[in-house]
């Protein structure tokens, strides 16, 4: 009897595996959109936002729209892609809720002396499956 009820306790404590399995997460869009960024693909980052995503930095007490829109987002990130064409992002730290995944982001690129990184946090907000808005804090050395 001892042994139906620590099944039974399982049963009712343990994650549907299985839901996770079939379903992507907002983790994986996360990691799917910093994919394409890291392929310099901004039509391949735009399957992953709605069509009116919003990309804000954060500094202190000031929060600066950097693209609005799906369109914008592309020519801002196609314009990115080449004035940094080594550019790169690692996730690491990777923090998740209902609507949020949060990050540390491990920015790189090659620099004049040789290959330079930052840290940044990032948080990706999410509606019905897609990103619908990019909050960037100050990158740190």
């Amino acid at each position: 009897m001892h042994s139906f009820r620590v099944l039974v306790l399982l049963l009712i404590f343990m994650p549907d595996v299985q839901s996770h399995e079939r379903t992507p997460t907002n983790i994986n869009t996360v990691e799917r959109f910093v994919a394409a960024f890291n392929a310099h693909d901004s039509n391949a980052m735009a399957n992953f936002v709605a069509d009116d995503i919003e990309w804000l930095s954060i500094a202190g007490k000031q929060v600066g729209l950097e693209a609005k829109g799906k369109d914008n987002l592309i020519a801002s990130m196609d314009s990115y892609f080449k004035s940094c064409p080594t550019c790169r992002s690692e996730l690491a730290e990777v923090l998740a809720t209902t609507s949020r995944v949060s990050a540390i982001e491990i920015a790189s690129w090659q620099g004049t002396s040789g290959r330079k990184s930052q840290r940044a946090i990032s948080v990706y907000e999410f509606s019905n499956g897609v990103i619908t808005r990019v909050y960037y804090f100050p990158a740190e050395k």
